[in-house]
C-alpha cells in the first residue's frame, strides 16, 4: 500500500503492527498485549491525522492510487448486471467515459462517469481520465437512451478536466460540454451526481448537472486544479497549497456555499483504505437520493432542477 507525506506516522506504526503479528506466529510468545497497544495507538494516530486534513491534503487523497474509480463502484454495486455501451454514433468510443446499464435491488439506472487507469498502459488507454467530446456524446446519448425508456441517470465524476488537446478542440470540446449542460438541465428522469474523486473544471460539469449533487468527504470540486491555479497566479507550482486554500473546493466549502446537496463520509483513511465499506455508502447514497425522486413527475422533476441551479451564487448584502 502506498501512503502520502502525511501519512507517514501510520505507516510506521502499521510496519510495526505487522510485525508483531508476524513474531507471534513464527515464535511461541504470546505478544497478543503488544499488538493491542500498538493497535490502540495506530487507531489514535488515524484519528488525529485525519481529523483535520488541509484542503491540499484532501486533493491528496483524492488522487491517491489505491482509490477506487468509476468501474470499481459500478461493479461493486450492480454486480454482473452492469452492461456497458459504448461509442457516440459519430466519431469513436472514448474510453475516458464509460456508460452503461446496471441494477441496484430491482432498479435499473444508467452509469455514467469518467475512467482513469490503474498503470501507465491503462493511463495512457483511458487518456488519464480526461474525455474527448465523443466522451461526452456517448455520455449524452446514454442519458437520452434512459429517458426514453424511464431510466434514472446516476453520473460518477472523477477527471482532471476535458481533454486540452487541438484534435479535441478541432470536434468542438466546449459545444460539446454545453451541450450536456442544457440536455441535463431538462432531462425528464432523475440525475443523481457523486463526485468520487477529481472535479475539475467543465470536464467534471459535463455529466455534473443533477437533481442530486453529492461529494466523497476526501474529493474536490472548482473550476481549476490547484497547480493551475498557482502556476497562473505566481508563475509556479509551489503555491499549490495556497491555491487550493483560496479555491474553496473542499466537500466541507461546497456544501457551505450551497453548491452541493450532501457530503458522502468515507471510512477512516479515505475510501481506498476500506474499499467495501465505500462502496457500501454509495450504494446506500444512491438508493435514499431515488427515493426522494422516484415519486416527482417529469415537470416537476426539471422544475426544481432549474430552480436549484437558478438559485446558485444568490446572495444578500
Amino acid at each position: 500500500m502506498e501512503y502520502l507525506d502525511f501519512e507517514l506516522p501510520i505507516k510506521e506504526l502499521e510496519e510495526q503492527l505487522q510485525k508483531c503479528y508476524e513474531i507471534g506466529k513464527d515464535s511461541e510468545v504470546d505478544v497478543t498485549a503488544t499488538c493491542n497497544k500498538i493497535q490502540k495507538k495506530l487507531d489514535k494516530a488515524k484519528k488525529e491525522v485525519y481529523k483535520n486534513l488541509t484542503p491540499w491534503q484532501r486533493v491528496q487523497l483524492s488522487r491517491h492510487p489505491s482509490r477506487p474509480y468509476t468501474l470499481d463502484y459500478i461493479r461493486a454495486i450492480c454486480g454482473d448486471t452492469f452492461m456497458e455501451l459504448h461509442g457516440d454514433r459519430s466519431v469513436r468510443d472514448d474510453k475516458a467515459m464509460i456508460g452503461g446499464l446496471g441494477k441496484i435491488g430491482d432498479q435499473s439506472f444508467m452509469f455514467i462517469g469518467q475512467q482513469k487507469g490503474y498503470n501507465t498502459k491503462t493511463r495512457q488507454y483511458r487518456n488519464f481520465g480526461m474525455a474527448n467530446p465523443e466522451g461526452y456524446r456517448k455520455a449524452l446519448r446514454l442519458m437520452k437512451m434512459a429517458e426514453k425508456f424511464g431510466i434514472p441517470v446516476v453520473t460518477l465524476l472523477d477527471t482532471p478536466g476535458a481533454y486540452p488537446g487541438m484534435e479535441a478542440e478541432e470536434r468542438g470540446q466546449g459545444e460539446a460540454i454545453a451541450r450536456n449542460i442544457f440536455e441535463m438541465t431538462r432531462l425528464q428522469v432523475p440525475i443523481i451526481t457523486i463526485v468520487i474523486g477529481e472535479g475539475a473544471s467543465g470536464g467534471a460539469l459535463g455529466i455534473g448537472v443533477g437533481d442530486r449533487v453529492y461529494m466523497m468527504e476526501n474529493t474536490w470540486y472548482t473550476v481549476i486544479s490547484p497547480e493551475s491555479c498557482s502556476s497562473i497566479l505566481w508563475r509556479s507550482w509551489e503555491y499549490k497549497e495556497q491555491a487550493a486554500e483560496a479555491l474553496k473546493l473542499t466537500a466541507d466549502d461546497m456544501k457551505k456555499l450551497k453548491l452541493i446537496d450532501g457530503i458522502i463520509k468515507e471510512p477512516l483513511g479515505g475510501a481506498h483504505s476500506n474499499r467495501k465499506e465505500a462502496f457500501q455508502i454509495v450504494q446506500e447514497t444512491i438508493v435514499s437520493a431515488y427515493d426522494e425522486l422516484k415519486d416527482l413527475s417529469a415537470k416537476d422533476l426539471v422544475k426544481e432542477r432549474m430552480d436549484k441551479y437558478s438559485e446558485m451564487g444568490v446572495y444578500k448584502e
